[in-house]
């Protein structure tokens, strides 16, 4: 197998029409190589600079989530604080969770962010949402959002060979008119559900209108988590 390690877009770009096949940090694929075979050429961003970006508002995904620190909103550095074994974590990438990750554990942080995807096709760099990228599988290049004003993140307790645990993740952003608004992302197993609402003086109006949404389908009792780290996060925003 040739690994190739472009070191800008436009080398990525031609690699990708080489057939290239992109690996992340191969924590996902590796398994699978040894048991079905290996590519002819793979390709790797982690010498791409436009790739290794990490800030309050934007995120490489070649970063690998060892990396992440308080360079980003709390609810992107504890997510990443969480994913597997401080191993795993050595090696993952940001790209190789959310496209190639059947769990993507940095996908509700993300949505919470209301991130945006920078992508790498053979025409060029483009911008587009989060679901197109899970849709068709997108090269990622970064994430991008708008810095909120606060943020959290809940990870419930999982067993070993178990179902994916709960995460919960939540952020509160500026609206452009002036107005706050509150995004919530929920896994529930392999599902992850997102909504939105602008913030109200009463938190009991907001969890009202995030129930009345997606949120509806929740199980009682993941419903119940939700409503308890919302109201905590809108309680510690109050002050921003």
């Amino acid at each position: 197998m040739l690994l190739r390690l472009p070191t800008s877009v436009s080398e990525a770009q031609e690699c990708m029409t080489e057939g290239a096949v992109p690996i992340g940090g191969a924590t996902l694929v590796w398994a699978a190589w040894q048991r079905d075979g290996f590519p002819d050429h793979a390709m790797s961003l982690r010498d791409l600079p436009e790739a290794n970006t990490i800030g309050r508002e934007t995120l490489g995904a070649a970063v690998v989530l060892n990396r992440i620190d308080d360079r980003v909103p709390e609810v992107m550095r504890r997510a990443a604080a969480t994913v597997g074994t401080g191993a795993v974590r050595r090696t993952a990438t940001v790209g190789g969770n959310i496209v190639g990750s059947t769990l993507r554990c940095l996908l509700p942080p993300a949505l919470a962010l209301d991130a945006r995807a920078v992508i790498l096709e053979p025409e060029g760099v483009n911008e587009t949402d989060l679901a197109e990228v899970l849709a068709k599988r997108h090269l990622l290049l970064s994430l991008r959002w708008r810095e909120p004003i606060s943020s959290s993140y809940h990870k419930a307790a999982g067993e070993a060979g178990g179902p994916p645990p709960l995460v919960i993740a939540a952020a509160v952003h500026s609206a452009d008119d002036g107005q706050r608004l509150l995004r919530v992302a929920v896994r529930e197993d392999e599902e992850v559900f997102s909504d939105s609402t602008v913030c109200h003086t009463d938190a009991e109006q907001d969890l009202r209108a995030l129930r009345d949404g997606s949120f509806g389908r929740l199980p009682a009792a993941t419903w119940d988590a939700v409503r308890r780290h919302v109201t905590d996060l809108l309680a510690r925003s109050a002050d921003r």
